[in-house]
């Protein structure tokens, strides 16, 4: 089995209307080479894609209303929470779920995702707020085939080195034996995707293996398990930014959920990007 070493790049926070492309060339450009896995966050790409939503505008129904008051407080707060062993603080988050600012949470979700995904206690249908300041969220990427041949291709030209490209979600994936599986929508071909909520409860309550969900590959062919493995292994080096969790990222700069600023985000070191590569066999005498 070959083993690998994986370097995670610093770079600036990518706000809307950054120009990734070429943050991504001049992070890579002294460091990448022929054969090496670049690992790309789809939430860095999606940020500076404007690909986000200012929940603050959104008006909540009567059914998101309910979710955030009696599903998220009552079912995850207690019935899941003790069902798969969170800690105390998520629990408590939980259990104080805020009805204001989650029942226009539950709305975006049920408009974007469906019931299945709003169902979720976060990231429902790859919607997630973590590394975004005030109310933004970001939505997953649409097209990410076209994006991830893009970042390919523009390695290629402007640095001429033969890579892979792998966009990642931090979303897990669950994996039995070769089944794959993941609430989240749209993964790369080879991981199954629905159920949202079913999904999440299955992987965790039978404790499958869980790894981050890989959606997209540009530069060769890779398996579902070849895929995971790169993504795992790439999501252990770059850490967890600014928190993996809203309620982690304010925490960290002692605000409410919807007090981060962007400056505060710019403070703080960002590694969406990892080269991940494998070890060179070593040379017998």
């Amino acid at each position: 089995m070959p083993k690998y070493q994986a370097l995670a790049l610093t770079t600036r926070y990518w706000r809307p209307n950054e120009d990734f492309l070429n943050e991504i060339i001049t992070a890579v450009r002294a460091k990448v080479e022929d054969g090496d896995f670049v690992v790309v966050s789809e939430k860095a790409i999606s940020t500076a894609l404007g690909n986000i939503v200012d929940e603050s505008t959104v008006n909540p129904s009567l059914n998101a209303k309910l979710i955030a008051r009696l599903w998220m407080r009552a079912c995850w707060g207690y019935l899941f929470s003790a069902m798969l062993g969170f800690g105390q603080r998520l629990t408590r988050n939980l259990r104080e779920y805020p009805l204001a600012t989650g029942s226009r949470h539950k709305q975006l979700s049920l408009q974007q995702a469906g019931p299945l995904q709003t169902l979720m206690f976060g990231s429902e249908g790859g919607i997630d707020g973590s590394n975004l300041p005030y109310a933004y969220v970001s939505l997953p990427l649409d097209k990410a085939d076209g994006i991830v041949a893009e970042i390919r291709e523009e390695i290629w030209v402007r640095l001429k080195k033969k890579v892979t490209v792998v966009i990642v979600d931090t979303d897990k994936t669950y994996s039995f034996r070769n089944f794959h599986f993941t609430p989240r929508p749209k993964p790369l071909r080879g991981i199954h995707s629905n159920g949202g909520i079913v999904a999440y409860l299955a992987g965790r309550t039978f404790k499958l293996r869980k790894r981050p969900t890989p959606l997209a590959v540009a530069g060769q062919a890779l398996s579902a398990e070849e895929a995971l493995k790169i993504a795992n292994i790439a999501d252990k080096a770059r850490g967890p930014g600014s928190g993996t969790t809203v309620w982690k990222m304010a925490s960290r700069f002692h605000v409410t959920v919807t007090g981060v600023t962007w400056g505060m985000l710019a403070s703080i070191k960002h590694k969406p990007i990892v080269i991940v590569r494998k070890n060179k066999p070593t040379q017998k005498p």
